[in-house]
């Protein structure tokens, strides 16, 4: 088992890494200690390394501890960590600098305390990150729960002076307007704020006395209604306001109200506001998708006009790629809940299928199935992802099934604790690194990198070929 080990730190180091033989062998040297040192500080040890773009990380060998319950459920060793989630490790790596007790999360979403020791190689250049991770989850909630008990005590503590000195103090603070009336509708008890409400309404008009009614002469059958609790939203003198009518009861007789009069005219001002936003960010959508397919329909019907049989094949991948950024647009707008998400497995379907129906196959039956789990991301990060599975799946109908009748491709959408991985495999003649690059991968290598910040790979399979992308993603609560 533990020459098992061995054997994956050198394949992943040699893989995914420019480290040479003899800093291996340091990392090795390294890895042979990593189960002692998780049993002795009772916690999960990973040693990462940078890849060749030193953009990301590889995690090359890792130990659970035996004296302890394990922070992760399943092995991370061969899952790539990025610095969007990683700053402590990446932070090694950059300055050969240690950093301990770090507050982190884990690539499963769990809190930790982390520690990061670099690995220094022959060269006293950093060749790995030894890392440690505890679980502090209960830590934190005590400490929270201790921070809130105390506040939870100051506050008492002050309401409780307050009533020694026989102010009313929480009363006369608050924004909201605040009245005791009793059953005849006479006001026993007002806090500033519903005094500075009343000058603000009361004019000439306005009776004397303290009857509630002189002062709100509209608010007369609410006051009258039997009901424990009466919410209703009303206007006075154009503004917007939330009224609470609470009935005070003693010896089962009605003995007046609570009322509170709560301020909403600048909460629905900002409503109206977002409303008419939204309905402009909808038309701004909708006028971008069809512009798209107007620039999609020019190019149809010059292709149908007549083109350059060595042009053809220009012109449709620029159709494709046109139309893949449109079905982003398309989804948004069907989405009548949010505005801004667009649901990933439905894009790519979407996506897939047009290719599939599309092309010219010359007389081979392929076919195209979708997994995976209904996700929602942003319309800046789908576009990117939109024009990735274009050509991605574009290559395999193109490239994949040289020579066959049948083809298969399967897209495979996986979610992990923090990353989306896009899996597109095809049963085709397979790929081989010596394989001529072409323009489209170059793109899918490109967009990953830079606009999503993932990783892109691909290597041929015993069943044909596997593109995989790899990029951060947070799921909003």
């Amino acid at each position: 088992m533990f020459k098992t080990e061995m054997n994956t730190v050198v394949t992943l180091c040699q893989l995914h890494t420019d480290l040479s033989e003899l800093e291996i062998q340091k990392l090795q040297e390294v890895v042979q200690n990593l189960q002692l040192i998780a049993d002795l500080n009772q916690a999960n040890v990973f040693v990462d390394c940078q890849t060749r773009e030193k953009n990301h990380a590889i995690v090359v060998a890792e130990a659970a501890p035996a004296t302890a319950n394990s922070v992760y459920k399943n092995p991370v060793v061969g899952k790539f960590a990025y610095e969007t989630f990683e700053p402590a490790v990446f932070y090694a790596f950059r300055t050969g600098k240690p950093l301990f007790l770090n507050h982190a999360l884990t690539q499963e979403g769990k809190k930790v305390e982390q520690s990061v020791v670099p690995i220094v190689g022959t060269q006293n250049s950093v060749i790995g990150a030894l890392i440690m991770e505890k679980d502090n989850s209960d830590k934190l909630q005590n400490q929270n729960k201790l921070k809130a008990l105390t506040e939870a005590n100051e506050t008492l503590s002050e309401l409780l002076l307050g009533m020694a000195e026989n102010r009313p103090y929480i009363p006369e603070v608050i924004e909201e307007a605040l009245f005791i009336i009793d059953e005849d509708l006479r006001i026993q008890y007002s806090n500033p704020a519903a005094m500075n409400l009343v000058l603000e309404i009361c004019s000439e008009e306005c009776k004397s006395g303290n009857l509630f009614t002189s002062y709100f002469p509209n608010l007369v059958e609410i006051c009258r209604l039997p009901d424990e609790l009466v919410v209703q939203e009303i206007i006075i003198q154009n503004k917007v306001f939330q009224m609470k009518k609470i009935a005070l009861v003693q010896h089962e007789k009605n003995s007046g109200s609570f009322i509170i009069f709560r301020d909403l005219t600048e909460l629905r001002e900002k409503e109206r506001e977002l409303t008419v936003k939204t309905v402009a960010i909808r038309e701004i959508h909708h006028r971008v998708k069809n512009n798209l397919q107007t620039v999609a329909s020019l190019l149809r019907l010059q292709m149908r006009r007549g083109i350059p049989e060595e042009s053809k094949f220009h012109f449709v991948k620029s159709l494709n790629r046109i139309l893949s950024i449109a079905s982003v647009y398309e989804i948004i707008l069907s989405n009548s809940e949010n505005q801004d998400d667009v649901e990933l497995v439905s894009l790519i379907e979407k996506i897939g299928n047009m290719l599939v129906s599309s092309e010219d196959h010359e007389g081979k039956l392929i076919s195209i199935d979708y997994s995976g789990p209904k996700m929602l991301i942003k319309s800046n990060l789908a576009v990117s992802v939109a024009l990735v599975i274009n050509e991605l799946i574009q290559n395999c109908v193109k490239h994949a099934f040289a020579e066959m009748t049948e083809g298969q491709i399967d897209v495979v959408i996986q979610e992990e604790a923090s990353a989306v991985r896009v899996l597109v495999k095809d049963n085709g003649i397979g790929y081989t690194p010596s394989m001529k690059q072409s323009l489209g991968l170059d793109i899918v290598k490109m967009m990953v990198e830079h606009d999503l910040s993932g990783h892109f790979s691909m290597e041929g399979t015993r069943e044909g070929t596997e593109a995989i992308v790899e990029f951060p993603f947070e799921r909003e609560v």
